[in-house]
């Protein structure tokens, strides 16, 4: 589909100038030149996006056609045209929900980009937030959170291959939530009225593992008073989570192979064989491939665990996903203590922004429970916040808050940038032209943009 826009101008020349050059984009393109007929087609037609000068001659200005749009159409995006001199106005206007600014007189590059930039990055906002609302109309699941490329990469596999009996290994650092991919492909799933059973392979006692994940018949061994289902038993018909199974025993490996290949199963102390349908869904920290290399687990093992990968990323490499999660977990403490959620002040977001985060998002969800708990305002503020000093930026004084909010800003679309042009290289195997062609941008723009990143396309040529 043609993406829609409207420009708003209440200069002749440039919005004639605005049409033309926006047309030869490819775009189809409605023109207002004052915010009272920009407000009113706002309201009876739909845009993707609006492109509107932020002093508008007569009547409403630029920040009310903004304001229009958030209201009438909030999955719009807006960029903003602005004066020499009004910069500050305009990071004012990033605030209220504008997606980006070109300043006066703009570049015909320049604004080819931000347009290009702003409708790419509310596609997949669009996107993200569809799958997950099939997700959890279809499912009933909706715990993860992400808008990311990393975590819709997670979305689109969890919905390629849930009604599949796959086996999955979901790899990722501690506290990026595993185990809500695991219960996601479960809920997904064809087995979801069946039993979701998860075992921890770090926590259990070496010796009883077996019997943990077997079970095991009277008298098998000292202690074994009466019969015990195993967890793989528990599941039938379900799902097994096993996880952090890289810290699984070498001779415990050897008999999930044997389940995962034979569908069977004995009893600690039985020589009955008993038949299991299960589906696994195993997880870790660590390097599994590197690990069977040096023979401290099992190769074929291995392989038949990640049939299917899914790489969860970390905290640090979605940063744009911080305002939703930490609204998510404000929300469930508020209902859990039966008080009024406390929102984060712009200051307490940009904190959040500079923090590495080595906990990841159970990191995130422990310091915003403490805030909730602990700040005396109605609001949570960057000094309610307690946070590690390690993995913080160099500085970590609290400057004037308008400013650290909008360097936060600033770098979550730096990030989102970095991710989306990693991956549109990665997918043109580094080829510069065919990517710039592929996402809408002039090739010379996009040859600065990537020297900007720090990235380096040949790089990607390499990896292909």
């Amino acid at each position: 589909m043609i993406p829609r826009i409207l420009v708003v101008e209440d200069e002749h020349a440039i919005r004639l100038a605005l049409k033309g050059l926006l047309k030869r984009e490819g775009y189809e393109v409605e023109l207002a030149e004052d915010g009272e007929i920009a407000s009113e087609k706002l309201r009876t037609e739909v845009f993707d996006l609006v492109v509107t000068d932020l002093a508008l001659g007569r009547g409403a200005s630029g920040l009310d056609v903004l304001r229009i749009a958030k209201r009438e159409r909030p999955e719009t995006a807006v960029v903003m045209i602005t004066a020499h001199g009004s910069e500050k106005i305009a990071v004012e206007a990033m605030k209220s929900g504008a997606d980006d600014y070109v300043p006066k007189p703009f570049d015909n590059d320049e604004l080819r980009v931000v347009v290009a930039r702003s409708l790419e990055r509310h596609r997949l906002e669009r996107e993200n937030r569809l799958l997950r609302e099939q997700l959890q109309r279809e499912f009933g699941f909706d715990q993860l959170i992400g808008s990311g490329p990393g975590m819709r990469r997670v979305f689109e596999t969890i919905q390629k291959v849930a009604e599949t009996d796959l086996s999955v290994l979901v790899r990722g650092e501690s506290g990026t939530g595993k185990e809500l991919v695991a219960q996601a492909l479960h809920n997904a799933s064809g087995r979801r009225s069946r039993p979701f059973v998860a075992v921890n392979c770090a926590a259990i006692n070496k010796e009883l593992v077996e019997s943990e994940l077997f079970g095991h018949e009277k008298g098998a061994f000292t202690g074994a008073d009466a019969r015990r289902v195993g967890r793989f038993e528990a599941a039938q018909g379900g799902t097994i989570f096993l996880d952090e199974i890289g810290d699984m025993a070498p001779e415990t490996q050897a008999k999930v192979l044997r389940v995962l290949e034979e569908r069977k199963l004995e009893r600690v102390g039985s020589t009955e064989t008993i038949e299991v349908d299960v589906r696994v869904v195993s997880a870790t920290h660590r390097d599994l491939e590197a690990a069977a290399e040096q023979g401290a687990f099992r190769g074929d093992l291995y392989y038949r665990l990640k049939v299917v990968e899914i790489e969860l990323p970390a905290l640090r490499d979605r940063i744009e996903d911080l305002g939703a999660l930490s609204d998510r977990f404000l929300r469930q403490v508020a209902e859990r203590l039966e008080r009024d959620k406390k929102p984060l002040d712009p200051g307490a977001l940009a904190r959040l922004s500079r923090h590495d985060w080595p906990g990841n998002v159970r990191e995130l969800r422990n310091v915003l429970e403490r805030a909730a708990v602990l700040a005396p305002g109605e609001a949570i503020s960057a000094s309610d916040l307690q946070l590690d000093a390690p993995g913080e930026a160099a500085s970590t004084a609290e400057p004037d808050l308008d400013v650290p909010f909008s360097e936060a800003k600033k770098r979550i679309v730096e990030r989102f940038e970095r991710d989306y042009l990693s991956d549109a290289l990665r997918e043109h195997e580094g080829n510069v032209s065919r990517t710039a062609s592929a996402i809408g941008m002039v090739r010379q723009s996009l040859q600065q943009k990537i020297r900007e990143l720090g990235l380096k396309a040949e790089e990607f040529r390499k990896r292909s």
